[in-house]
């Protein structure tokens, strides 16, 4: 749900004229430097393999993902891209099938699921039913939600053998170092006195503190906990949060079809995570 209320602060910011890569890199460096206090001593995993398994998830679950998403907004509608976003939970359940045998999904989890997937789109859309297309914007948005699909079933896996700290910390460093190139092409231009205006650090605070630092070392908790299917459908929650955040923050109105949207999302999370044995 806080990931939801991102979206707004990640606007406001770009409003004051933070690029979307300057933005992924203050949020992910504020939660590099708060992660040490939890996760301080061990620096490297237990052999190089799994070190690679780290750099992966940098890489699908922070840099990649961020920079997908972002220049899909830049190319296609803010609508398309939400709601290809939000289908990382279907493309989830749909890698588990087909990498994992002993995975089968059951009615409630494919019920669900639709469920909440036409709920996203109902709250996205606002019930207008045109969506415009964009070829490469929505591929982008499309491999964004692949991005987070295999971080999640990735970190399913390696959390059996490092606890949640650690692997949070990992994914920001390496998430960090992958962005990096990107400035060689786009250099660093927002100046940094900037920062001490209020409106610029509460919401880089909020996103570097909250969203990435708790929210991260949660999500990386919950799946080891949950498994990665159940705690990732309850991102299908992201747009409630959005849609009230931007009627406080923005002035954007709600609807009575948004309010509907919003009750077949939480309907189809509680359907779909009814399901037992998920992976």
């Amino acid at each position: 749900m806080i990931w939801g209320e991102t979206f707004v602060n990640t606007k406001i910011l770009t409003l004051h004229g933070m690029t979307p890569a300057e933005i992924f890199v203050v949020r992910f460096f504020l939660a590099y430097v708060c992660i040490w206090f939890v996760s301080p001593k061990r620096l490297f995993c237990n052999n190089w393999k799994d070190e690679l398994w780290m750099v992966l998830l940098g890489i699908t679950g922070g840099s990649l993902y961020f920079v997908t998403e972002n220049m899909a907004v830049k190319l296609t509608y803010v609508n398309n891209v939400s709601f290809i976003v939000s289908t990382a939970p279907l493309i989830t359940t749909l890698l588990a099938l087909a990498l994992f045998k002993e995975f089968k999904a059951g009615w409630k989890l494919i019920a669900g699921s639709v469920l909440a997937l036409l709920g996203v789109g109902i709250v996205i859309f606002n019930g207008q039913c045109v969506l415009h297309l964009n070829p490469l914007g929505d591929l982008l948005a499309l491999t964004s939600s692949v991005c987070w699909a295999i971080y999640s079933l990735l970190i399913r896996n390696v959390s059996k053998n490092y606890n949640a700290a650690f692997l949070t910390r990992k994914v920001f460093f390496y998430g960090l170092i992958t962005m990096l190139p990107l400035f060689i092409m786009e250099p660093w231009n927002f100046p940094l006195r900037n920062f001490l205006k209020p409106e610029i650090y509460t919401n880089a605070l909020f996103l570097g503190v909250v969203a990435s630092f708790l929210c991260f070392l949660l999500w990386s908790w919950v799946i080891e906990k949950l498994g990665a299917l159940k705690t990732t459908n309850y991102t299908y929650l992201n747009p409630l949060t959005t849609i009230v955040a931007s009627a406080i923050f923005l002035n954007e109105p709600m609807t009575t079809i948004a309010y509907i949207g919003s009750a077949m999302i939480l309907v189809g999370v509680i359907l779909a995570n009814w399901q037992k044995d998920m992976i």
